[in-house]
């Protein structure tokens, strides 16, 4: 099941909506297109980022389709099942595989309280429904449970999971996963959501990156994948630390959730670079503006993103 395909820089795309909460999709697309031509390998659609959690069914099915057509075959379009048990997950990936996605990346249950055979049940089971790739998505803070080394590449070496997106900030934790899959054969591709370690684990063994301030600068983590691929440790090093100090912009809001704050200020940056219409963000989150929306403008600036 793992390809060649799913490696790289893989951007979780941002939903850019209207001011009245609908989807943009002019801008989706325009923002699709723009992260494909500045050579990202992938991009994953419906996660953390993309606000899938605040989308209708509707929107979701909107979103993946939208995106899928402004791809346009020319990367690989992986997408997010996230829901509440298992019936609604797998319900969510048939959708994905309809719209056209190449690989469905799904969660354990996200309100279901299931202990580790029933997550490999539920994985076992989302694979079985659907007949492209299967990821796992790592990332406890969002379903409370980290998913064991073990787990993970048990069901990549019986051909369950193509590949692991870890979300989990544990880098010990995908340390030892680099080494257990690789003491397996490497049956699993293995992602990484950092934004500001990429350097560090694209050295121990990532086989791509999902960055969500890809977003704002993809030429920039191209750069960063394709320097570590020369064996330019220095000259990555370099460019990760461009990419940590735009990474600030995420900093710039005091007392805001961790939606608003994060992907307000990714939307702020490419809303700022003319890629989106709106900084709008679901409800109940409200856009970053004012003071926060121009110190991350300034950012943006500073990183070379903006001009005029």
């Amino acid at each position: 099941m793992t390809t060649p395909l799913f490696r790289g820089i893989v951007p979780p795309v941002l939903t850019p909506l209207t001011a009245g909460g609908e989807v943009d999709v002019a801008s989706l697309d325009r923002l699709v297109r723009h992260l494909v031509e500045r050579g990202v390998h992938g991009v994953f659609v419906l996660g953390s980022t993309g606000e899938v959690a605040y989308l209708t069914d509707a929107q979701r099915d909107l979103v993946v389709r939208t995106v899928v057509g402004a791809a346009d075959g020319r990367v690989p379009v992986l997408g997010g099942a996230i829901d509440l048990t298992t019936a609604r997950v797998i319900e969510q990936a048939r959708a994905l595989v309809g719209a056209g996605v190449d690989a469905v990346v799904a969660t354990p249950p996200v309100y279901a309280i299931n202990d580790t055979d029933e997550i490999e049940r539920h994985l076992r089971a989302v694979a079985a429904a659907v007949q492209v790739p299967l990821f796992a998505y790592d990332i406890p803070v969002r379903v409370r449970t980290k998913l064991p080394v073990d787990l993970m590449v048990r069901l990549g070496t019986d051909g369950v999971l193509a590949g692991v997106k870890d979300s989990s900030g544990d880098d010990v934790a995908f340390r030892r996963l680099v080494a257990a899959n690789a003491a397996a054969g490497s049956p699993l591709a293995l992602f990484t959501g950092h934004e500001v370690v990429v350097d560090g684990m694209l050295l121990l063994g990532a086989d791509g990156v999902v960055p969500g301030l890809g977003n704002v600068d993809p030429a920039g983590y191209v750069r960063l994948w394709d320097l570590a691929q020369a064996g330019k440790w220095e000259d990555a090093r370099k460019e990760q630390e461009r990419l940590a100090a735009l990474f600030e912009i995420v900093f710039q809001a005091h007392g805001r959730s961790g939606d608003a704050a994060g992907v307000g200020a990714f939307k702020v940056a490419v809303q700022r670079q003319g890629l989106i219409d709106t900084a709008a963000l679901s409800f109940p989150l409200q856009a970053l503006d004012g003071d926060v929306a121009d110190r991350i403008e300034a950012i943006t600036r500073e990183a070379g993103l903006l001009h005029g």
